[in-house]
C-alpha cells in the first residue's frame, strides 16, 4: 500500500545524486517517503472523516446516549474520540460543548482522553512503519481504548465531577444551522447539499492540513536526523530493554511538548528503525500527543488543578504499565 512513497523517495534520491548507504542520503530518502506519505494520509483521512464530524453535534451525542447503559456510552465517547479531533487542543472545545449539553462526566471524561490519546492518522502510519505494523497499529488503538473507557468509569467511580470548574455546566449556546449538510430552514436538492459538504471536507482537510504542516515539517527533520545521524548504540543504552527507566522516562517525556500525531510519527519511525522496544515507542507516542502543558492550561478553565493532577497521574501510570506489558509480551 505504502510503496509508491517508497519508490517516490527512491526516484527522489536518484535524481539529487545521492546515495542511500550514507548518512545523508539515508536521511533525505526517510524524509522524502515520510513527507509524501504523511500528507497524502492526512488529507484522505480527514477529508473523509470531516464527512462524519460535520453530522456531529452534542444535542445529537445526548440523543444517542439517551436511554442506554453507562458503559455504551463510554465506548460511543471513545468511538467519537478517535474520528473527531486531531490534538488535544481541539478536543477541549467539543469536550465543554458536551458537558454544557448534560452529557455524564465519566463520558466526556472518556472523550477527552482518547481525543488526544488514539488517531486513525497514527494508526494507519503505523501499519506501514517497519517494526511496527499492524500488530504495533492494534496494540496502540486497543490499549488507547480500553485506558480510556477505564478512566472515564473512574471518573465516575470516583465521582471526580466535585473537581470540575462550577461555571463548566453553562447552557450551550445553540449554534446556527450549518452551512454543510443543509440543515438549515431552506430547503435544498440532494445534490446541492452533497456538493456543499464535499465541499466542507475539502476546506476542512486542507486547513487541517495548512495547521498541522510545521509540526509534520518539524517532526520529519528530528526523524530524518535520528535515521540518518544517530547511531542505534545510542538508543540501546539509553532506550533499550535492559533499562528498567525506559518506560517511565518515555511515559513523562512529552509533558512539556505539544505536537500532533503526525509530526510524532516521523520520530516514532526512527525510534523503531533504531531498534527502540515497541513499548517504549508507543508510549513516548501517547505521552507526547495525550499529556502536554498547553492542554492542561487550557483545561484549567474547566477542571480543577486537583482533577488534572489525577488526570496526568492517572495517564502516567496507565501509560508505564501498557509500555512494560508491551516490551515483555513483544
Amino acid at each position: 500500500m505504502f510503496d509508491m512513497f517508497t519508490r517516490f523517495a527512491d526516484w527522489g534520491i536518484t535524481l539529487l545524486g545521492v546515495s542511500k548507504t550514507t548518512a545523508f542520503g539515508a536521511a533525505v530518502h526517510f524524509f522524502l517517503e515520510d513527507f509524501t506519505k504523511i500528507i497524502v494520509l492526512i488529507y484522505v483521512l480527514i477529508f473523509t472523516v470531516s464527512l462524519f464530524r460535520s453530522q456531529l453535534s452534542a444535542e445529537k451525542v445526548k440523543a444517542y446516549l439517551s436511554g442506554k447503559s453507562r458503559w455504551y456510552g463510554y465506548v460511543l465517547a471513545v468511538v467519537l474520540g478517535i474520528v473527531t479531533p486531531f490534538c488535544s487542543c481541539s478536543s477541549i472545545p467539543l469536550f465543554v460543548g458536551f458537558l454544557a449539553a448534560g452529557i455524564p462526566f465519566g463520558v466526556t471524561m472518556a472523550f477527552l482522553i482518547s481525543s488526544p490519546l488514539v488517531s486513525e492518522i497514527a494508526a494507519v502510519l503505523l501499519v506501514g512503519t517497519p517494526g511496527a505494523g499492524w500488530l504495533a497499529a492494534g496494540i496502540y488503538v486497543l490499549s488507547g481504548c480500553l485506558i480510556s473507557v477505564l478512566g472515564g468509569y473512574l471518573c465516575d467511580r470516583l465521582q471526580l465531577i466535585r473537581w470540575i470548574q462550577p461555571d463548566s455546566f453553562l447552557p450551550e449556546k445553540k449554534s446556527s444551522p450549518c452551512r454543510c449538510c443543509g440543515c438549515g430552514k431552506e430547503r435544498k436538492s440532494r445534490i446541492s447539499r452533497i456538493k456543499e459538504l464535499l465541499k466542507y471536507a475539502h476546506s476542512y482537510a486542507w486547513n487541517t492540513l495548512r495547521e498541522l504542516f510545521w509540526y509534520i515539517l518539524a517532526g520529519l527533520l528530528v526523524g530524518a536526523f535520528i535515521h540518518g545521524y544517530i547511531p542505534q548504540a545510542f538508543f540501546a543504552e539509553w532506550l533499550g530493554r535492559g533499562n528498567w527507566y525506559a518506560v517511565p522516562l518515555a511515559s513523562v517525556a512529552g509533558a512539556p511538548l505539544y505536537a500532533s500525531h503526525a509530526g510524532v510519527i516521523p520520530v516514532i519511525q526512527s525510534l523503531l528503525g533504531k531498534g527502540v522496544p515497541l513499548g517504549t515507542a508507543l508510549v513516548l507516542l501517547m505521552s507526547i500527543t495525550a499529556l502536554s502543558l498547553p492542554e492542561m492550561i487550557m483545561l484549567n478553565r474547566v477542571l480543577k488543578w486537583k482533577l488534572i493532577g489525577w488526570f496526568c497521574g492517572f495517564l502516567i501510570l496507565s501509560f508505564i504499565i501498557t509500555g512494560y506489558l508491551l516490551n515483555m509480551l513483544i
